[in-house]
């Protein structure tokens, strides 16, 4: 069974940088796409980026588009998310999702969640 662990989420400044982790275990982490999706309060679950399983392919979400960079290590089962130039509607909880298949946006088609890790950036 697939499990993701997430870490590195806290509070920042409007302007400032965090950078996310997600362990994975269980299951051969390089066989799994793996992406982060968000969830505002009030707000449905969103896409920001996913990657190959072989890192070589990126799709992010036109909000994050050049401040946030989605990187993988297969040999530490763990994919990061940098966080650059941060606002405050990046506020939510994010969570890692993996999928063996799909590699698109829409969040009901990954298989396997993390618990989540809040993000708050103040004005």
């Amino acid at each position: 069974q697939v499990q993701l662990v997430e870490s590195g989420g806290g509070l920042v400044q409007a302007g400032g940088s965090l950078r996310l982790s997600c362990a994975f275990s269980g299951r051969t982490f390089s066989n799994y796409v793996m992406g982060w999706f968000r969830q505002a309060p009030g707000k449905e679950r969103e896409f920001v980026v996913c990657i190959s399983r072989s890192g070589a392919v990126t799709r992010y979400a036109d909000s994050v588009k050049g401040r946030f960079t989605i990187s993988r290590n297969n040999a530490k089962n763990t994919v990061y998310l940098q966080m650059n130039s941060l606002r405050p509607e990046d506020t939510a909880v994010y969570y890692c999702a993996a999928d063996p298949i799909y590699s698109g946006t829409y969040w009901r088609e990954y298989d396997y969640w993390g618990q989540g890790t809040q993000v708050t950036v103040s004005s």
